[in-house]
C-alpha cells in the first residue's frame, strides 16, 4: 500500500476510535454534579438523623417528667389522705362532753354577746371580767344577768342537764389597792374566788343545781397572755366556765402554763 493511503487509513481508524470513545463516556460536569448531589443528600441524612436523635431524647425526657408528675400526684394524694385521716382522728378526740346541739347553742350565745367566748373543741366558755363585774367588784352587772340566764338554760336542756360545771375566776397582776375593795377582797386570790362564787349563785338562781357546780380562784397566776400592757391585763381578767362529764374531776388548773 502506498504511504499516502496508509496514512489516510490510520487517520480514519483513529477518528473512528475517537468517535466511539466520545459517544460512550460521561461528561465531567455531570460527574461533578452527581457527586455534589450525593454529598448534599449525605449531609441532609446526617442532619435528619441528628434531629431524630434529639427528638427521641426530648421524648424520653418528657416521659421522665410525666412519670415524675404521676409520682408526685400519688404522693400528694397520699398526703391528703393522711391529713384527712388525722383530721378525723382529732375530731374523734374532741374533749368536750357537750352534744352538738349544746355546742351550737353556746356558739350562738357567743355571737350575740361580745366578750363571751366558747371553744367547741373543749367545751370551755370564757367571759371577760368587764362584761360581768365593775372594777374591784364581785357584784354581777345587770346587763350580764341575761347572759348567765341563757347560759343556765343551755346547761339545763337535754343531755347537758347531766353535766357538771366548774367556774374559775382570774384576775390580772395589779394588786388590790382601794381600802374599800381590800375590806371585802384582801388580795387577788380572794377577788377571783369571790367572783367565781357569785357566778355560781347566779347560775343556781337560774336553775342549775348547786351539786353540779364547783368553784376555783386562781388570782393572777394563770394568765392568758403576759401582763405587759393594759390590753393584755384586760384579757387576763376573766371568768372561765368548764363543762365536765359526770364523774370528771373539778380542777381546771393547768400546771403546764409557762406564762408569767
Amino acid at each position: 500500500m502506498p504511504p499516502i493511503r496508509r496514512l489516510l487509513a490510520v487517520t480514519a481508524l483513529g477518528l473512528s476510535v475517537a468517535s466511539q470513545v466520545g459517544c460512550n463516556s460521561v461528561p465531567r460536569y455531570q460527574l461533578n454534579q452527581a457527586q455534589a448531589r450525593a454529598r448534599q443528600l449525605y449531609d441532609q441524612n446526617r442532619s435528619l438523623t441528628a434531629e431524630r436523635q434529639q427528638l427521641l431524647a426530648q421524648m424520653a425526657d418528657k416521659d421522665q417528667q410525666l412519670a415524675g408528675l404521676a409520682a408526685n400526684g400519688e404522693s400528694m394524694r397520699a398526703r391528703l389522705e393522711n391529713m384527712q385521716g388525722e383530721r378525723n382522728r382529732l375530731a374523734s378526740m374532741r374533749t368536750s362532753p357537750l352534744s352538738d346541739q349544746a355546742s351550737r347553742d353556746f356558739e350562738d350565745l357567743a355571737r350575740r354577746f361580745p366578750g363571751f367566748e366558747f371553744d367547741p373543741q373543749t367545751g370551755v366558755s370564757k367571759i371577760r371580767e368587764d362584761i360581768l363585774f365593775n372594777s374591784g367588784s364581785d357584784e354581777i352587772r345587770a346587763e350580764a344577768e341575761r347572759l348567765l340566764t341563757e347560759f343556765a338554760r343551755i346547761l339545763n336542756n337535754g343531755e347537758s342537764s347531766q353535766l357538771n360545771v366548774l367556774v374559775v375566776g382570774h384576775t390580772d397582776d395589779t394588786r388590790v389597792a382601794k381600802a374599800a375593795t381590800r375590806a371585802k377582797h384582801p388580795d387577788n386570790w380572794y377577788l377571783s374566788a369571790h367572783r367565781a362564787i357569785t357566778v355560781t349563785h347566779a347560775l343556781t338562781k337560774s336553775g342549775v343545781k348547786p351539786n353540779r357546780m364547783g368553784v376555783a380562784g386562781y388570782g393572777p397566776h394563770q394568765p392568758r397572755v403576759p401582763s405587759k400592757s393594759d390590753a393584755a391585763r384586760k384579757q387576763n381578767r376573766r371568768v372561765e366556765i368548764f363543762v365536765l362529764a359526770p364523774g370528771a374531776s373539778m380542777t381546771g388548773w393547768d400546771p403546764t402554763s409557762t406564762i408569767r
